[in-house]
């Protein structure tokens, strides 16, 4: 997929979001360097475009007592259509899930689990995944300790957009800019 064209004050508007969710405008408008209106205008475009998502707290697993993070490679017994989706809905339903990916190599998925402790994570593995449609075996790793968990995705790829002469004028507040041309 190719990256979307983004100037200089959408990546910066990327970052300080990916950084704090929690951001007045009028905060992120200071930070990049804009006026709040055209900033609420920019951010508003990429949250309809699709580049942000969502705004989400993170968690603190160990805190709430979930202090087993595991990794499972999921095989299943026949790699059809209707086996794989029957396993995909079942999975959107355990909450001990938190992220679950179909995967190439040697396994069909691979599985983010939390629970409390090793009984329960036991009880899921056994109890509740291996009984999931169409499962053949499991092979798990637990995490011994976290060493980086960011969340935020790298944007040194992107290259800023050349910026357009009339974002002067967006940057003193008027937002006046020439037809055509996006901000």
């Amino acid at each position: 997929m190719r990256p979307p064209a983004l100037d200089m004050f959408d990546l910066r508007i990327l970052r300080e979001l990916q950084e704090d969710g929690r951001l007045t405008n009028a905060e992120l408008s200071e930070r990049i360097g804009l006026s709040p209106s055209p900033c609420l205008r920019r951010t508003r475009r990429l949250e309809e475009e699709g580049l942000i998502a969502r705004y989400q707290a993170r968690l603190d697993a160990s805190r709430l007592g979930l202090g087993v993070l595991a990794f499972i490679q999921v095989h299943l017994e026949r790699q059809v259509e209707e086996a794989a989706n029957d396993f995909e809905a079942a999975v959107m339903a355990l909450p001990q899930v938190i992220a679950c990916y179909s995967a190439t190599g040697d396994s069909d998925y691979l599985l983010q689990v939390v629970c409390e402790d090793l009984e329960g994570f036991a009880r899921f593995a056994h109890d509740i995944l291996m009984g999931l449609p169409g499962v053949r075996g499991v092979r798990s790793s637990l995490a011994l300790k976290r060493v980086k968990e960011s969340g935020r995705l790298p944007l040194e790829h992107l290259r800023p957009t050349p910026l357009a002469a009339d974002l002067a004028a967006e940057k003193e507040g008027n937002g006046t800019r020439s037809p055509g041309k996006r901000p």
